[in-house]
């Protein structure tokens, strides 16, 4: 997947130089008693509140949080769990991050620098995890990598050759875009001779230049969107790297981003390919990766940034597999293997994709963690799609055939505003193929060189499930993967409010028509379950 993609970041552009549009009010119920039964009211979360907001109660809180701070305070309050080891395959982690340290797990089996693979596993030197991708960093998508082989007349060829020129038509006018907005921003610093200018002076231009005035209109109303120029510098930066990633890699046939890592990706039995830099090249090229190992293992209550999930209670695997671009199934698959073979008893894997041509490695490995007991907890995917009737890859079942692991669950996005905007207008979803929903916007985490960001997506929505899944086992450690899955589904909070459907599709829906279990994840409910059934073994 392109792992930083801005769900919404052409569409928002787009409507600011259209017109100008109010803020963020969440809506939150009046009666924690029966929440779908009464009306609700219009609120504003307060920063602190929407900081952790994934970890509120929503009849306390008023937010459709998981109950984590209620699960730590009436029911892990002086308890004692033991480590479990999260294996994040992603971007990569920036392991030296302030409210990681003490967090990441280290392999006490092998000893470092020495260049030599002390506990023979197959990986020299790997003290903190494995990089799967060495040194390359940008990538195809894999519907790209489909088109340049080129046809061999199978349908999931058309399908590609369909869905990457139509990606390539939708690209040209959101370059525009982009370039008529930095082309602006230009033009006004120019003029007042100042980058970090401000809304007023910029309104307060007076020119008959038509070039200038342009320019002064389009920067007024995207201006009048962030809170400073500051704000739309980070944002306009993102969705600029967002298009010229897909023009410079993504979608462009001729670019090669696997050479430098010197293996055949479509030879499983190549094993012997990586290295142990397990940030990656580049630390800014791990902000994906250790914002999910934030959420799951930041460290809780002191003060420096958002609280992880499982804190005190992980430690932190991390394999980079994913790349800028779409991750490559023998990657995945070997991750996935690493993880497990080296101690994982969750892993998480906020990535995914719409062709996988050698699926069954993955499913494969997938199936390997399930002999192991390990769970795999996934994203959706960002696509705003039914993903029983279009798939996301990895999945544990093709449309409604049976399950072929018992061990993956697949998770949606919620929004932190209760009501009609429940969940998030991104979130992929399958009354099939999603098991539950957790949230998954603005969620604040860790990012590279002590820094803290909101990100959202289904990526965010994960490893929350993650670091609740991680409790369980680190709390009542003989439950096994399958059960822990089936905790989290059955303990969920279950919610009959309709509200809009994401995606193109549009109109109202429930939890129950557009996931399995019909639920959002709650922490406290599922460490309720899990020791009334740890007491029955």
């Amino acid at each position: 997947m392109r792992i930083l993609k801005p769900i919404y970041f052409s569409g928002i552009i787009a409507s600011m130089i259209m017109a100008s549009c109010g803020g963020t009010k969440a809506i939150v119920s009046t009666n924690p008693a029966n929440i779908d039964a009464l009306p609700l009211k219009t609120t504003k979360l307060a920063e602190k509140d929407l900081k952790r907001w994934s970890h509120l109660d929503l009849a306390k809180d008023t937010v459709p949080g998981m109950s984590v701070d209620k699960a730590y305070a009436e029911l892990l309050k002086g308890k004692k769990g033991t480590k479990v080891i999260v294996g994040v395959v992603d971007s990569g982690v920036d392991i030296d991050h302030e409210d990681l340290k003490g967090e990441i797990w280290t392999n006490s089996k092998e000893i470092a620098g020495n260049n030599k693979d002390d506990d023979n596993n197959g990986f020299i030197d790997d003290i903190h995890g494995w990089n799967f991708l060495g040194n390359a960093d940008n990538e195809q998508l894999e519907m790209t990598r489909i088109v340049k082989k080129g046809d061999d007349g199978s349908i999931q060829y058309q399908n590609a050759l369909a869905e990457f020129e139509k990606s390539k038509t939708e690209l040209a006018p959101q370059k525009q875009q982009v370039d008529a907005i930095l082309g602006a921003d230009s033009a006004i610093a120019k003029h007042l001779n100042k980058t970090n200018y401000t809304l007023a002076e910029v309104k307060a231009i007076k020119t008959t230049d038509q070039s200038l005035l342009q320019s002064q209109n389009i920067i007024s109303q995207v201006l009048a969107q962030f809170a400073d120029k500051a704000a739309f510098d980070a944002e306009i930066g993102e969705f600029k790297n967002y298009v010229y990633d897909q023009l410079n890699y993504n979608l462009n046939t001729e670019f090669d981003g696997r050479k430098i890592v010197g293996d055949n990706p479509n030879d499983i039995n190549d094993k012997k390919y990586g290295n142990n830099n397990v940030t990656g090249p580049k630390k800014e090229g791990a902000k994906h990766g250790t914002h999910v190992a934030g959420i799951i293992a930041a460290v809780r209550g002191n003060n420096k940034g958002g609280d992880g999930i499982a804190s005190n209670n992980v430690e932190i695997m991390s394999v980079r597999a994913v790349p800028n671009g779409d991750e490559y199934d023998k990657d995945i698959a070997n991750a996935i293997r690493y993880a497990v073979d080296n101690g994982a008893k969750v892993i998480n894997g906020s990535f995914g994709k719409n062709y996988s041509p050698n699926k069954q490695w993955v499913q494969d490995a997938i199936k390997y963690a399930a002999s192991k007991d390990v769970l795999f907890v996934h994203a959706a995917g960002n696509d705003g799609k039914d993903i029983d009737a279009a798939p996301n890859f990895p999945n544990d079942a093709d449309g409604k055939n049976p399950e072929y692991a018992d061990n993956v669950i697949t998770i949606g996005a919620l929004n932190y505003e209760y009501g009609g905007a429940l969940m998030a207008d991104f979130s992929n979803y399958g009354k099939e193929n999603v098991d539950v929903f957790a949230p998954g916007v603005k969620i604040y985490a860790t990012t590279p060189k002590n820094t803290y960001e909101y990100l959202q997506g289904t990526s965010m929505a994960s490893p929350n499930v993650a670091g609740v899944a991680a409790l369980i086992r680190s709390y009542y450690p003989s439950l096994t993967a399958t059960q822990v899955k089936h905790i989290l589904m059955d303990s969920g909070t279950p919610l009959n409010t309709s509200f809009k459907l994401a995606g193109e599709a549009g109109g109202q829906t429930t939890l129950n028509a557009i996931s399995k279990s019909g639920k959002i994840v709650n922490a406290y409910n599922a460490l309720v379950m899990a020791e009334k059934l740890s007491a029955q073994k």
